[in-house]
């Protein structure tokens, strides 16, 4: 049995500043990042948690310039209809914000769920079947930690039609779009998060609250 490891109070501090610094970055440096270390990384997201231990993330780099293109015109798309769903003020303040890092980042991660996939045999899932869904969130969150412990940027685009993505992928039909990752060095650091700085939202006490019932 190997030794199981303590993590002190420092461990416990810095692991506190790793989520505090961890950001939805927007704004890349065109800087290539290492394969080996997205690989790396792509092995770190796959220790999170999975419902019957059916692992079923899918992560897909995308490096072709077309198929590139074709996101970042499915993104563009959506996003001029989510502009038009805002009026007045917010209207204006939506226009400036800067929502995805697809021009700049380096790399992009189509990160997928395998919604046919046999693993777990079915184990947790009767009764929540989006838990297979949701092990596959966890994933990217791992994702996300563990990059941002390298000094590296992720930036998950949400603003999408999932079915274009999937076309402009041509991955099985059975893989469905949970999230779609720029990453790349930052330009800038902040432990502010960036919609709170535009004054899209601001903080909200309740959701670091713990209820009784």
């Amino acid at each position: 049995m190997k030794n199981v490891p303590t993590f002190d109070a420092v461990f416990q501090e810095r692991l506190e500043d790793l989520f505090r610094w961890r950001r939805d970055v927007r704004r890349f440096r065109t800087d290539p990042i290492d394969d080996a270390l997205v690989e790396k990384l792509v092995g770190v997201a796959a220790l999170a948690p999975s419902v019957g231990y059916s692992r079923p993330w899918r992560f897909v780099r995308v490096d072709d310039p077309a198929r590139r293109a074709a996101v970042r015109s499915a993104f563009e798309r959506c996003n001029a209809e989510a502009l038009g769903g805002y009026t007045g003020e917010r209207a204006k303040l939506y226009a400036t914000l800067k929502l995805a890092g697809l021009n700049d980042a380096p790399v992009q991660l189509a990160v997928l769920n395998d919604d046919d996939t046999t693993r777990g045999h079915g184990l947790g899932r009767r009764t929540m079947p989006e838990m297979l869904r949701y092990s596959t969130v966890t994933a990217v969150h791992t994702f996300w930690l563990a990059a941002r412990a390298y000094g590296i940027g992720v930036g998950w685009v949400s603003i999408l039609d999932p079915k274009a993505v999937h076309t402009a992928l041509d991955v099985p039909p059975s893989w469905s779009l949970v999230a779609y990752l720029c990453v790349g060095l930052p330009v800038e650091e902040h432990a502010d998060p960036e919609l709170e700085r535009a004054g899209w939202e601001m903080p909200d006490d309740a959701a670091a609250t713990l209820s009784r019932r």
